[in-house]
């Protein structure tokens, strides 16, 4: 081995820096949430009449891109502390099977296109999230 590769990395990234980055994750979580639930049950209640189906498959397909998202950043979170690989990979495929399945539901239960309406749900809050780190990286 050469003395390079062992030799201790100099940190730059101060614990305090640390703390107003994590801070700003959880207040950017709770935004995405709040605001990905607010949109698909808006516009849900705004086309239920004309279109059940398909507005039932938004506010779930919201609440399930929620989740998913939720989820995802936890399950990222811990491969980071704890450096096992399993353990994310075990929830990964969890998470794909289960979201995976839900949009072909709805699409045999009402009009096959009421899939993309659970899409539009599902990706919202992955929308929200990289608009809000967007504008949190432009304030710094």
């Amino acid at each position: 081995m050469d003395e390079e590769e062992t030799a201790p990395v100099a940190r730059t990234y101060s614990d305090a820096e640390a703390a107003v980055d994590r801070a700003r994750h959880v207040a950017l979580r709770r935004s995405m949430s709040i605001w990905t639930m607010l949109i698909v049950a808006v516009l849900g209640i705004f086309v239920v009449r004309a279109l059940p189906i398909p507005a039932l498959a938004l506010v779930v397909g919201g609440a399930c891109g929620v989740l998913n998202a939720l989820t995802t950043m936890y399950a990222s979170e811990r491969l980071l502390e704890t450096q096992r690989v399993g353990g994310f990979v075990i929830s990964s495929f969890l998470r794909i099977g289960l979201f995976g399945i839900v949009p072909v539901a709805f699409a045999a239960i009402g009009p096959w296109w009421s899939m993309a309406w659970y899409f539009a749900g599902f990706f919202l809050p992955l929308a929200l999230y990289a608009i809000g780190v967007s504008r949190a990286d432009q304030r710094n």
